[in-house]
């Protein structure tokens, strides 16, 4: 059905035809969230999810709830989760996004993934933003980012400037990247503090880690690691 979609209808049309044909499978069904800052191993989780049958969102869409999150508004946000059983990267992957949909959807489960340090996230995001919008392979300028296209020209600035509070002339200021990191993971594990069934912490290059996911989920494995797509060019652009 999806290569039909992809093949024959305008874009719009298929967004809503996918969310549409979501809503409709998800009926009734438990929550997952993967809560992992982007580079963290996200898609990899997606696609075990994928390969365990969950309903996984339609990630565009979410995107376009970036501004709603910034301002605190998770109405849509909220609404969207009707759409699927998991769902990952932005806005999933921002602070207080867990709370909301903590208390919107009762039962939820939440994978949270980390990297083996805060430095080798922040390696990992600065190179791929570097391979996707910096000239020669440098880390983004502000102008470089407010030149660059994604969803439309200029949004990686102000997906830049929503997620990051770091200055202007240096939107990937190191220290300030690394203290979110560290800061969002603790917030995260704090707020579980007393609920560990509901929270798997999980890194996805860990040996076992696979295994430990199954358990989670209570899924029987279909591999016996995770599966690796895009580990160098991973979902989660902002």
């Amino acid at each position: 059905m999806k290569k039909v979609l992809k093949k024959y209808l305008p874009q719009s049309v298929k967004s809503s035809l996918i969310l549409s044909l979501g809503t409709i499978k998800s009926i009734g069904k438990q929550k997952f969230f993967g809560i992992g800052l982007n580079k963290t191993g996200t898609t990899s989780l997606k696609t075990a999810m994928k390969e365990f049958g969950y309903v996984v969102g339609h990630q565009r869409t979410a995107e376009e709830y970036v501004e709603d999150w910034a301002k605190r508004d998770f109405k849509r946000i909220v609404n969207y989760c009707k759409t699927a059983e998991f769902f990952q990267d932005v806005p999933f992957s921002k602070p207080f996004t867990y709370v909301v949909l903590d208390h919107a959807y009762p039962g939820s489960k939440f994978i949270l993934t980390v990297r083996d340090s805060p430095e080798q996230w922040y390696e990992s995001l600065t190179k791929f933003h570097a391979s996707l919008w910096g000239k020669n392979g440098r880390i983004p300028t502000k102008e470089d980012l407010q030149h660059a296209t994604y969803r439309f020209k200029g949004s990686p600035w102000i997906g830049n400037r929503l997620s990051y509070n770091t200055p202007e002339d240096d939107p990937y200021n190191k220290e300030i990247l690394i203290d979110l990191y560290n800061t969002y993971n603790r917030q995260v594990t704090e707020y579980f503090r007393h609920r560990p069934d509901d929270l798997l912490i999980l890194n996805v290059a860990e040996d076992g880690a696979y295994k430990n996911l199954c358990e989670f989920l209570n899924r029987k494995p279909v591999r016996d690691e995770f599966p690796w797509k895009n580990r160098t060019v991973e979902a989660g652009r902002v």
